[in-house]
């Protein structure tokens, strides 16, 4: 016997995926038009984020953009702040800060993250769903038009919608490119012909058609079925989370309203308009489940219905499970300062290490199987090889100097010391000291790099010379 058919009816969700059907198909979900304060505020903020996502790539500072993300030359910017490949720990431990960050914020607030900021949301529910909305109608007329035939009206509305959502998926792959890339990279496929950047254009064309796939097929299973952090919420959320979440206290018992009869029932009338606006099928008042992604478009749709009835709104809000069982909102909680303490000491090391790292990094050592030289002019000789790294996004002119002991470098042939963002120059350097300099057979050198008068960075080296 099935397992699933020996548990109540109430608790048949802890066991059910509502994206798939009892004989294993995909449910295709057909949410109602959202409306309402609430949606008419994430249409706002959605402004904000597109606005925001769309100048991002354009935005610079000191001539750098303010965000770039090239995994394929190991080369980000992070707010102006250059990580290269040298400065791999740097950007472990922003990623550290930034995890633990999203842990004290979904522990606070829930998936707020998920139903207003993520771009998957964003572009789904505020772009792709009102492009769907506008042409075949909400949910009922989007039902009609995929069971008819294909006539000319279906061929014509399919035909636009999904040519729409091919132009938009190109966009948001250009988009993402020009974070990876840069636009100025991105820009050269436009002035240039297509041949000669054919990696570049094929990579447009594949992320194209990966949005595509995604918007107009993966939708809501993006979500529940692709991301993890629906599932990270059993761990980080409590009692004390702040999500979307029906009233059971005032709500239950439920039941139909009878106009003229007293009702012993609580105030939710089992109109099921919260499970109609879902996106993704569930039902809220199951209490808090993976696949919500706290959209709001069930609160709208439940203080829509109240209104009508004259019940109180707030039967689905912003809320948690100890303010409705126990009338006790509590967001400061050992854990919240627990994880907040973590995060201001991850911040503080991340802060103090970006404002005291230099913008170069220079390794000098021996070069290995040479021997020390005693010159006839009453010096001793070293050979060293170097290699210095640019550590910033711009040209870097480094010279080389000796403070201690007196010396004097001198260079074997003329090495190109000019480095690009990120880039590097090595060769092969004599150092050369005075007897009357050393003391000791090992002797501690004292190196600086300069860029003209501003020092750059300080190190040590061992030089050896003949025991007197």
């Amino acid at each position: 016997m099935n397992e699933t058919a020996k548990l109540p009816p109430d608790d048949y969700f802890r066991d059910h995926f509502s994206g798939v059907s009892e004989d294993g198909k995909r449910n295709w979900f057909y949410p109602q038009k959202p409306k309402g304060k609430w949606h008419n505020r994430r249409v706002v903020f959605t402004v904000a984020v597109l606005g925001i996502l769309f100048a991002g790539p354009f935005l610079k500072f000191n001539g750098q953009p303010l965000l770039l993300f090239n995994v394929l030359e190991r080369k980000f910017i992070i707010f102006g702040i250059f990580i290269g490949p040298q400065d791999y720990w740097l950007f472990g431990l922003t990623m550290l800060s930034f995890m633990v960050f999203v842990v004290l914020f979904t522990t606070v607030f829930g998936r707020l993250w998920c139903g207003w900021a993520c771009p998957q949301t964003v572009f789904m529910e505020m772009v792709f769903r009102k492009i769907e909305y506008a042409i075949e109608g909400d949910a009922g007329k989007q039902k009609l038009l995929n069971k008819a035939p294909w006539n000319s009206e279906k061929i014509l509305k399919k035909g636009l919608k999904y040519t729409l959502f091919l132009t938009v998926s190109f966009l948001i792959a250009n988009l993402l490119l020009s974070y990876v890339l840069g636009v100025d990279e991105l820009a050269k496929i436009i002035r240039e012909p297509i041949a000669d950047h054919i990696p570049l254009f094929s990579g447009i064309v594949g992320f194209t058609a990966v949005f595509y796939f995604n918007f107009a097929w993966l939708r809501d299973q993006a979500c529940t079925v692709v991301c993890p952090y629906g599932r990270l919420q059993g761990v980080l959320l409590d009692r004390n989370s702040i999500m979307v979440a029906y009233d059971h206290v005032r709500g239950e018992p439920r039941g139909k309203l009878h106009k003229g009869q007293e009702r012993p029932e609580g105030d939710c009338i089992n109109c099921h308009q919260c499970v109609a606006v879902c996106p993704t099928g569930i039902d809220i008042r199951n209490g808090t489940q993976m696949e919500c992604v706290n959209c709001t478009a069930c609160i709208d749709a439940c203080d829509s219905i109240m209104d009508k009835v004259g019940f109180q709104q707030g039967l689905i809000r912003y809320t948690s499970e100890n303010a409705i069982v126990h009338k006790t909102p509590k967001l400061i909680t050992p854990r919240v300062i627990g994880y907040s303490v973590i995060l201001v000491l991850l911040w503080s090391v991340l802060g103090f290490m970006v404002v005291s790292r230099s913008d170069t990094q220079t390794t000098l050592f021996r070069a290995p199987g040479s021997q020390y030289i005693e010159n006839k002019d009453g010096t001793v000789s070293n050979l060293y090889t170097f290699k210095i790294f640019n550590k910033t996004n711009y040209i870097v002119k480094p010279t080389l100097h000796l403070d201690a002991p007196n010396g004097k470098l001198v260079f074997a042939g003329t090495p190109d010391l000019t480095l690009d963002g990120a880039g590097m120059s090595e060769g092969t350097v004599f150092i050369i000291i005075p007897k009357t300099e050393l003391k000791t057979r090992k002797t501690k050198l004292r190196l600086s790099v300069y860029q003209g008068t501003e020092k750059l960075e300080s190190f040590e080296t061992t030089f050896i010379a003949p025991e007197e």
